[in-house]
């Protein structure tokens, strides 16, 4: 289970403009196909995740490209001159090849597939904007943020700054993530103007479970000097997707859900993690993915674990080009027609849970029954070293998650 939420906090300094009434806006097609958004979504994954870890070589790690790039991009709705560009390419999407109409559309068509109801993975995104009390925003914006990126808006007193998260966290967050994610949004001022509040909840059923009886207490290592004791999960007899790059010296397991979702487990091998998170590009994504192969696996060991980060990525986009924004330069005067307002804070939490069940008992035989007489060439797999995770909507090969393993016990 995976509860994620990205908040973008914005400040104002000046009049505002009147609103206008709320019409319909409709897009129809795109140029931009699911398959090229998720590739550019990956580019920007891997480029984010190297930024995180430069500043946490040693922690976990969990974030959402998709849900980052999704409160980006509702705010570049908004945004104009060198502010857009900063943060389009900082999206990495290429402005001489794509019209920036093209890219929200094709937005809006990837989270209007991925939100369409599952009988077996549970997949939900949205965004929502608390706007200060009396603010009267540009009805366009508001109309787009809407069609394209269900972005619903409403009124907020930023005046009671501890009231205002109070709503935000309890009647919205903590309720959009199933109570996974308690709270985003702290610190707010009397001088905030707009929070942008992005989310994507994520509950996945193994197809194949691991048995709760067969999980016992195991070494983790975290370094070659640090260990701690964890609930191994083991499941034997295993056949599933399988590579063993031994260019980068890792071993790439897939595990599927029940419906439309899968997670690759990354395990360097020991000493080989940053020659691995130095080679992660889309390519790198499409290799792994093409090369993948059922393979039975003898012994499959990997640790129950339920981790938690945080971050201020107001400190970490500009490294990716996302400048001007957080500046007194920035021009985000599609929201309300005023120049004078720009972003204080980008709030990303997230929430990885990862068990053995969440699905009916009687799945668990299903993969049993596999011939093991004769078979010499027993394969074990055993993540108990920091490993990397990427969750995927299978239909549209996008990139829903991001991990790094540590340390299960937390950081």
């Amino acid at each position: 289970m995976v509860g994620i939420y990205h908040a973008i906090i914005c400040q104002q300094y000046g009049t505002l403009e009147s609103i206008t009434e709320l019409q319909e806006y409709q897009f129809n097609g795109t140029r931009v196909d699911s398959l090229t958004l998720a590739s550019i979504n990956t580019d920007f994954a891997f480029c984010l995740y190297k930024e995180l870890t430069l500043k946490n070589s040693d922690k976990n790690i969990i974030f959402s490209p998709l849900s980052i790039s999704a409160a980006l991009a509702v705010l570049s709705l908004g945004a104009s001159n060198n502010t857009l560009q900063e943060i389009l390419k900082g999206l990495k999407f290429n402005l001489t090849e794509t019209l920036e109409a093209d890219i929200h559309r094709g937005f809006g068509y990837l989270l209007h597939i991925i939100n369409q109801p599952r009988d077996q993975v549970e997949i939900s995104t949205g965004s929502a904007i608390f706007i200060k009390k009396h603010l009267q925003i540009l009805a366009e914006f508001k109309e787009k943020a809407r069609a394209l990126y269900q972005a619903e808006a409403s009124t907020t007193d930023f005046q009671q700054p501890r009231e205002a998260e109070k709503l935000i966290n309890d009647y919205y967050v903590r309720k959009q993530t199933r109570g996974k994610i308690k709270e985003l949004i702290s610190g707010l001022g009397k001088d905030t103007l707009m929070v942008l509040v992005n989310y994507i909840y994520f509950k996945g059923k193994w197809k194949f479970t691991f048995d709760p009886r067969d999980t016992i207490k195991s070494e983790f290592h975290m370094d070659k000097d640090r260990s701690v004791k964890v609930p191994m999960m083991k499941i034997k007899r295993l056949t599933t997707p399988y590579f063993r790059d031994e260019e980068l010296s890792c071993t790439v397991v897939e595990l599927k859900y029940r419906g439309n979702a899968s997670t690759l487990f990354i395990l360097p091998d020991q000493g080989r993690m940053q020659q691995v998170e130095a080679s992660l590009q889309p390519e790198t994504l499409r290799k792994w993915r093409d090369s993948l192969r059922p393979r039975r696996i003898d012994e499959l060991s990997l640790p129950k674990f339920a981790i938690s980060t945080d971050y201020g990525l107001q400190d970490i986009l500009p490294q990716l080009g996302i400048r001007e924004v957080f500046s007194t330069q920035a021009d985000l005067s599609g929201i309300t027609g005023s120049r004078e307002l720009r972003v204080s804070q980008v709030v990303h939490k997230a929430v990885l849970d990862v068990a053995e069940t969440g699905t009916e008992a009687a799945a668990a035989t299903g993969v049993q029954i596999v011939a093991t007489s004769l078979n010499m060439n027993l394969l074990k797999v055993n993540f108990n070293r920091p490993f990397l995770m990427i969750i995927s909507d299978t239909n549209t090969q996008t990139l829903l998650f991001m991990a790094k393993v540590t340390n299960p016990k937390g950081n």
